[in-house]
C-alpha cells in the first residue's frame, strides 16, 4: 500500500516525460524500501504502541525526504522544485500514516468482533509479576492472546494447571503457540529443556524479566501497554521485513535464471532426456519444506524410469543415465527449482529440503534438527558449499550439515547469502567429489 501511494503521488505531481517519470517512479520505490529496512519500518505488532508507530512514520518520512532530495543533484533533466516535493511529502505522510494506523485498529477491533486472530499461551511461575502479565491478558482481548493457565513447580493454586513436567504433552494438546516463562520458578536446566522443546516444537518463549539480571544478544524487550516482556529471537528471517526483503529477493533472482537460462536450455534438454530413455522430462518428489509442510520439488529427470524414490543417489548409482551424470556433476538438474522459488516453495539459499525418509529418521535424533524448519528450503545452501552435499554415508555426514545449516539461520545476512551463491558457482566450475 505504501509504494503504491509513494508511485501515484510520484505519477501525479511530477511532470516529466513516461520513461523518465517511471524511472523516477522506481528510485523512489528502492529508497522507500531501502529506509524501512534501516529503521525496520514494518515491525508492528499487536502489543505495539501508537506512539512508536507515530515514532517510525516520523523517522521513515525524515530518511525518505533526504533520499528524494538527493536524486535531483545528479540528474540534468529534473529541475528541484521546492513546492512540488513538499506536497509529495506532506500528502504521502497522511496517506501513509491514515494506511498504517487504519489497519493497526481495524485489526484490533477484528479479533475483538470475531474472535479469530488469536494466539494461545501459558505462563510458567506464579510470581506476582506472572499474575500482573494473565491479567493483562484478559484486560487487553484487543492484544489477541488466550491464556490457558499457569504451570508452577513451586505453588499450588486452582489456577495452575499442574507441574513443569505436564507442560509439554498440554502445549502439544491444546495447541499452545507461546510460552511465558517467569525466571523466578525454573533452573537454567530446566529452562534450556523448555527452549529445546519449544525450538523442535516450533513454539516461541518469552521471558517476564525478574529480580534477576538477564544479557543475552538473543534477547529484545517489547512493552505490552506498560508491560515489559523479554523476547527470545530465534533468527532475523523471522521479522517480517526480511522476510518480504529475501522474497523480493528471490523472485528477482528466479526470473532472471528462468528467463535468461531456462528459457533456451530447458528445450534442448527436454530432447536429449527424451531421446536417451522412456519417461517424463520432469522429476516430482514431495518433500518436506516450511513449517514441514510438504511441497512438490522439481528436478530435470537423471535417473531412469524406477519404483525407488526415497533413496539418495550413491556413487555409480545403476539409475543414474549419461546425460544425468552430466547434469548431476554440474547441478543443472535442479535449475527446474527456480519455480519452486517463484511458486514461494523455496528459496535461492537455506537448507536443502531432505527426503521424508530422512526426515523421520534424523528428526529425533539430531538436536535443533527441527530449526531447519522454520525457514523455507534452499536450491543451495551454506551446508553445500561447505563440502556436506550429497550421499549420507553416516551419521556425522548429516551432524555436520544440520551444523551449517542452524548457524546459516541464527545467522543470516544479505552478504551470507551473496557469498553462498558466489561460491555455488565457483564449485560447480570446479567439480565437486560428491556431486552425483
Amino acid at each position: 500500500m505504501d509504494l503504491m501511494i509513494v508511485s501515484i503521488l510520484c505519477f501525479y505531481l511530477f511532470e516529466y516525460p513516461v520513461l523518465n517519470i517511471g524511472f523516477f517512479s522506481i528510485y523512489l520505490m528502492f529508497g522507500w524500501c531501502a529506509v524501512a529496512v534501516f529503521i525496520n519500518f514494518y515491525d508492528v505488532y499487536r502489543f505495539t504502541a501508537p506512539i512508536v508507530i507515530a515514532t517510525k512514520i516520523i523517522k521513515q518520512c525524515i530518511l525518505f525526504l533526504l533520499i528524494v532530495i538527493a536524486f535531483f543533484p545528479f540528474s540534468k533533466q529534473y529541475v528541484f522544485n521546492e513546492k512540488t516535493v513538499a506536497v509529495f511529502m506532506l500528502v504521502s505522510i497522511a496517506l501513509v500514516s491514515i494506511s498504517k494506523f487504519t489497519l493497526f485498529y481495524f485489526l484490533r477491533k477484528y479479533r475483538i468482533a470475531t474472535g479469530s486472530n488469536f494466539r494461545n499461551v501459558v505462563i510458567i511461575g506464579y510470581s506476582s509479576e506472572a499474575i500482573r502479565l494473565k491479567k493483562l491478558f484478559e484486560s487487553r482481548n484487543d492484544f489477541g492472546y488466550n491464556f490457558f493457565g499457569f504451570f508452577s513447580n513451586k505453588k499450588e493454586n486452582i489456577e495452575i494447571k499442574g507441574k513443569l513436567e505436564q507442560l509439554k504433552s498440554f502445549v502439544i494438546e491444546n495447541e499452545i503457540d507461546e510460552i511465558y516463562c517467569s525466571l523466578e520458578e525454573v533452573s537454567n536446566a530446566q529452562l534450556k529443556e523448555i527452549i529445546i522443546f519449544s525450538d523442535e516444537n516450533n513454539k516461541t518463549v518469552k521471558f517476564i524479566p525478574d529480580s534477576k539480571e538477564i544479557f543475552s544478544k538473543n534477547l529484545q524487550i517489547d512493552f505490552y501497554d506498560s508491560f515489559p516482556v523479554l523476547s527470545l529471537k530465534k533468527t532475523v528471517l523471522n521479522d517480517p521485513t526480511i522476510k518480504i526483503f529475501k522474497r523480493v529477493f528471490d523472485i528477482v533472482f528466479s526470473l532472471i535464471v528462468i528467463i535468461g537460462l531456462l528459457s533456451w536450455l530447458m528445450p534442448v534438454l527436454a530432447i536429449l532426456i527424451k531421446l536417451e530413455s522412456k519417461g517424463p522430462v520432469f522429476f516430482r518428489q514431495g518433500r518436506p519444506g516450511i513449517d514441514e509442510k510438504e511441497f512438490h520439488c522439481y528436478k530435470f529427470r537423471s535417473m531412469q524410469i524406477n519404483g525407488i524414490s526415497e533413496t539418495e543417489a550413491s556413487k555409480n548409482d545403476p539409475r543414474v543415465t549419461k546425460l544425468g551424470k552430466l547434469m548431476r556433476k554440474t547441478s543443472v538438474d535442479e535449475l527446474p527449482q527456480f519455480f519452486n522459488v517463484l511458486l514461494g516453495d523455496m528459496s535461492v539459499v537455506g537448507p536443502r529440503p531432505h527426503l521424508w525418509s530422512q526426515n523421520l529418521s534424523y528428526g529425533s535424533k539430531i538436536k535443533k534438527y527441527p530449526i531447519r524448519h522454520c525457514v523455507k528450503p534452499g536450491i543451495t545452501g551454506l551446508a553445500q558449499v561447505s563440502g556436506f552435499r550429497g550421499e549420507i554415508e553416516k551419521d556425522r555426514d548429516m551432524i555436520n550439515r544440520i551444523k551449517f545449516d542452524v548457524f546459516y539461520i541464527e545467522n543470516w545476512s544479505l552478504i551470507l547469502d551473496l557469498k553462498i551463491i558466489y561460491q555455488t558457482l565457483v564449485n560447480i566450475y570446479r567439480g565437486e567429489e560428491k556431486a552425483y
